[in-house]
């Protein structure tokens, strides 16, 4: 380990080994710090928070951290940080509340840049960018592959779904699709996240049926109920169509339009 003498690191925090410190950090009690994982000068850890292995948090973050939520009266609730997350300057991740189940939860292999909020109960999948001052509120569920736009903003109980592409400054209210690009204040659909998806070599005949996908959902006039009918055949052969189907099923908020 390499923990700076300036650290105050309470004694029952359990850290792990090849774990780097730096200078004025504060780690709290209930913290656990797995293998290799990087903490920079002037951060502040509070449990019960667990942090895997080989992250990297930089100065001046404030990692789980009591909720910033009314109904919240000190209940026992929890922060769990996956591995290979790299959390920039001033970042902001809240532990859960009771009324959310109880934890706030961040998959493997994030890339979460400065001045970005995390609020109680959010649950976050693996590889996810989230840009400069990208905020969620309590309850957003992000998944897989997402990418926000800086400034991004949020609301309560939304799902963003993987391979999805939040623009600079969008304002969610509603919950957004897997697969497709969004923009705006309020924030409205642009069609599919056509970039992202040539970026992971996504085949011709995957493609196309994405695009007819969207096309009955958006384009058609159908409500959700009837364009989840007419998705059954290319869900049945195309498992990214079965991916939006499952998310519509999900869905409680509502779907961007």
């Amino acid at each position: 380990m390499s923990i700076d003498a300036r650290a105050v690191i309470d004694p029952a925090a359990r850290i792990g080994s090849n774990v780097t410190i730096g200078a004025f950090s504060v780690i709290g009690a209930s913290v656990q710090i797995d293998d290799d994982t990087w903490v920079g000068p002037h951060v502040v850890i509070n449990g019960p928070t667990k942090i895997g292995k080989q992250n990297r948090i930089f100065q001046f973050a404030s990692i789980g951290e009591v909720p910033q939520d009314k109904k919240f009266h000190g209940e026992s609730s929890t922060l769990e940080i996956g591995d290979r997350n790299t959390i920039r300057e001033f970042v902001t991740i809240n532990r859960g509340t009771d009324d959310g189940g109880g934890v706030t939860r961040i998959g493997d292999d994030n890339w979460l840049m400065a001045y970005i909020h995390i609020a109680h109960d959010c649950l976050l999948g693996n590889a996810i960018t989230m840009a400069n001052a990208a905020s969620l509120a309590g309850h957003v569920r992000v998944d897989d592959h997402a990418i926000l736009g800086g400034f991004t903003l949020v609301h309560q109980f939304c799902s963003i779904g993987s391979y999805s592409f939040c623009g600079m400054g969008s304002a969610i209210s509603k919950d957004v699709l897997p697969y497709l690009m969004v923009s705006g204040n309020p924030a409205q659909t642009h069609g599919l996240n056509l970039e992202g998806l040539k970026r992971r070599n996504t085949d011709k005949e995957t493609m196309q049926a994405l695009r007819e996908a969207y096309r009955i959902i958006y384009r058609s006039g159908h409500t959700v109920k009837e364009a989840k009918l007419h998705l059954t055949g290319l869900a049945e052969k195309f498992e990214p169509v079965a991916r939006m189907v499952a998310f519509l099923d999900q869905s409680e908020r509502g779907i961007l339009r």
